[in-house]
């Protein structure tokens, strides 16, 4: 299959629309589905991937947002708030890079998600708990208004809920934008679980405000890509249109679906991705026999 072709711009806009679909429910980019795809599935330049993987992850924000703006799932006063916190954190990154070996930055990262993981699986059982807020409102959350509610139709009422320690929340965007720009990543695999467990918000707004903010610093990163001429029209517009059908379709799932499902899939995710990080911690060596 060549590029342009009808069934490779099929075949890519599938992939993308499953992983548009993950990224939709789970608050992830896209991106970090279709990278891998694009690169072992279609023999593409990694260059090329990651410029139709940010594409694609500007369409899955785009797919998602309408349906969940529209549900009040996104918390647009915290997203701009945490997007400051990610911004600095990924410049850091940037003046960072080349300093630490990649195998310590992979096996960091391991622990992290291992961590976050774990904090999620902690937390589960609070999703059983009866609906309102979980602890007292943070004092510049209420000076900020970022408190809110969203109608919940498995529970059929408005979950009220309270954004907690603000100022942890923009440490650990920080810490995320960090990390993400020295990987190479979507920050949003470390986005959610840091609105879960340290801003207490619900985990469907958790992924929700997640996708809206990965949708901003993609656009900015794509940009540079495009300057450089790094995305191919062929690849990254049925990819972007995957991923758009994917993510609406994802955030109607997301509606619909319980808390400790989403949180459950959330928590699988991340451990997959940790035993892939160590792995990549310890290129070609084998540990079987």
């Amino acid at each position: 299959m060549s590029i342009g072709t009808p069934i490779y711009s099929l075949m890519i806009c599938l992939t993308s629309l499953a992983a548009g679909l993950l990224g939709g429910i789970l608050g992830m980019a896209s991106g970090i589905f279709i990278i891998p795809a694009l690169t072992l599935l279609f023999g593409l330049d990694i260059h090329y991937a990651v410029g139709a993987g940010l594409i694609s992850v500007i369409g899955c924000s785009c797919g998602s947002a309408a349906s969940a703006m529209e549900n009040r799932l996104t918390n647009i006063r915290l997203a701009i708030l945490l997007e400051i916190g990610t911004t600095l954190g990924a410049l850091t990154g940037i003046i960072l890079s080349g300093v630490f070996p990649e195998s310590v930055l992979y096996l960091l990262f391991t622990v992290i998600l291992l961590v976050s993981a774990h904090q999620m699986f902690l937390k589960r059982k609070k999703d059983h708990l009866p609906t309102g807020p979980e602890s007292p409102a943070d004092r510049w959350a209420t000076k900020l208004r970022l408190n809110s509610s969203y109608p919940d139709p498995l529970l059929q009422c408005d979950v009220n809920y309270n954004v907690d320690r603000v100022f942890l929340g923009l440490f650990l965007m920080y810490g995320a934008g960090v990390v993400s720009s020295l990987l190479g990543i979507g920050s949003g695999v470390l986005k959610v679980p840091a609105m879960d467990s340290a801003l207490r918000l619900p985990i469907k707004v958790s992924s929700a405000t997640s996708n809206f903010m990965i949708g901003v610093t993609a656009a900015a990163s794509a940009g540079v890509y495009y300057a450089r001429g790094e995305i191919l029209t062929g690849v990254a517009a049925p990819a972007a249109l995957g991923s758009m059908i994917g993510a609406f379709i994802g955030s109607k799932i997301l509606m619909r679906t319980s808390n400790s499902r989403i949180r459950t899939l959330f928590i699988i995710v991340l451990l997959i991705l940790a035993v892939k990080m160590f792995l990549a911690a310890f290129p070609g060596k084998t540990f079987i026999g």
